[in-house]
């Protein structure tokens, strides 16, 4: 078994860690930039380095120093987290060459699966559907005009690394498609390093629906269900539930097959997930697979029982999965909110600066992950989420009824929040009857074209 484990990470997800490590036993080492000092993952960690300056690249993404202070605390693992260096496969390549146990995937399959171009090939390989695109990377505008041409606008221009919506250009004719392809390109330079870019048929206003893949190191692969993404802005998730309420039991198999097959053609191990475009009348394309613990995971370990950092920790020492998650049928429906820092009224700026008042709510059912409280300052330089509000009940509209419950409760004063949009999502009623798609955000928006409700 893992016994010092350093955490790559920041935030919420680092204390996610360091809480599954102090049930087990492990011994947890956190890391931090100079920006984070007060965090709580630092505060409730085993032990913390300081590895550089609040800017990324400096700290978080500064492999030699993470390394160094891996080697300095004598751990045997690293666990990535999302985010940062979580789908890097040279990161994973080098915890190898130096005896330190990646808490992951192999970095062939990260190298493999995070190129989404590749991945679309063995997706294609796998039998798993793809929506209708170019055959590789298109190098040339000349040559983006060729893929759309044939198989019809709209069409999506898409960076082959990364993720988050950057490098991602929607194109809906020949002039756009050309400015697309251009931006599309220069952003995802400027991102990840690597400008590449290929062309796929633009899915209007589709489902989101991601399947949860967990594989041990003895050939067991086994989906715990899915995650409806849709409620999200600008490619960004807002909130998630599990399970979905478009899906079938029908649907569900032919899609937990084909997410399997899939983990199975790369020989994959650890967590990860399989995410899809989902049309009104069922018809499903693969769109990439993130080889990673994603920020909604706690929704399905809601759903199914399980703790999935747990089982990634003792994946990464050799155990096999558990049997109840090899058994695990759905038993509740869950909600995730993510409270981003940001004031929806002004286009979303974000909003640092210290939390004077922070009250989490509770009850039963309810479920806080979050690393903020009262007299927190939130940095500028990282991404805006601070805490996710998770729920769960016997029904969806049960757990619609305690979501408002909780969002009304919570009580964040210092900064602009997301909650109260969140709660007006919860009051819709499209969302309540489960009518909604990757559109429903950016309509009910121009809709309303009023102040949110307090």
């Amino acid at each position: 078994m893992i016994k010092r484990l350093l955490i790559a990470n920041r935030g919420e997800i680092a204390l996610r860690i360091i809480r599954a490590c102090k049930e087990l036993g492990i011994r947890s080492i956190a890391v931090y930039s100079e920006a984070d000092v007060q965090s709580l993952h630092v505060q409730l960690a085993d032990e913390a380095i300081c590895i550089g300056p609040a800017p990324s690249p400096q700290s978080y993404l500064k492999i030699d120093r993470i390394i160094s202070a891996a080697e300095i605390a004598d751990a045997d693992a690293i666990h990535p987290g999302y985010g940062f260096l979580a789908e890097n496969a040279h990161f994973a390549e080098v915890c190898a060459s130096c005896k330190i146990k990646f808490v992951g995937p192999s970095a062939e399959a990260i190298r493999l699966m995070g190129d989404k171009n590749m991945a679309r090939q063995q997706a294609i390989k796998a039998g798993v559907p793809v929506t209708p695109g170019s055959d590789g990377i298109v190098e040339t505008e000349g040559e983006a005009l060729r893929v759309a041409r044939k198989i019809g606008f709209p069409v999506m221009v898409k960076a082959v690394a990364g993720g988050g919506g950057r490098g991602m250009r929607v194109a809906h004719n020949e002039v756009t498609l050309v400015k697309g392809f251009h931006s599309a390109r220069t952003e995802a330079d400027k991102a990840f390093g690597n400008p590449a870019v290929y062309i796929e048929k633009f899915v209007q206003n589709p489902h989101h629906i991601e399947f949860q893949l967990i594989a041990d190191s003895q050939g067991n692969v086994v989906h715990l269900g899915e995650r409806d993404c849709s409620v999200q802005r600008r490619n960004q998730k807002i909130i998630e539930e599990c399970p979905s309420p478009i899906m079938t039991d029908e649907l569900r198999k032919r899609m937990g097959e084909a997410s399997v097959a899939l983990a199975k053609a790369v020989n994959y191990e650890n967590a990860g997930t399989i995410e899809f475009l989902v049309d009104d009348v069922g018809n499903f394309y693969f769109m990439e697979m993130n080889t990673r613990i994603q920020v909604e995971h706690p929704i399905t370990e809601e759903v199914y029982g399980c703790d999935l950092v747990k089982q990634q920790l003792q994946i990464a020492s050799g155990q096999p999965l558990s049997h109840h998650v090899l058994n695990a049928v759905p038993r509740h429906h869950a909600i995730e909110c993510r409270i981003n820092a940001e004031d929806p009224e002004n286009n979303f700026m974000p909003s640092p600066g210290t939390i004077d008042l922070y009250y989490a709510p509770g009850g039963r059912g309810v479920r806080i992950d979050s690393h903020a409280y009262a007299g927190y300052p939130i940095p500028p330089n990282y991404d805006s989420m601070i805490a996710k509000l998770i729920v769960h009940a016997s029904t969806r509209r049960q757990a619609i009824s305690r979501m408002r419950r909780a969002l009304g409760e919570y009580m964040i004063t210092g900064i602009k929040t997301t909650i109260p949009l969140q709660l007006e999502i919860m009051q819709n009623k499209d969302f309540i009857a489960g009518k909604y798609d990757t559109g429903f955000l950016e309509r009910m928006l121009e809709e309303r074209g009023a102040p949110l409700k307090k």
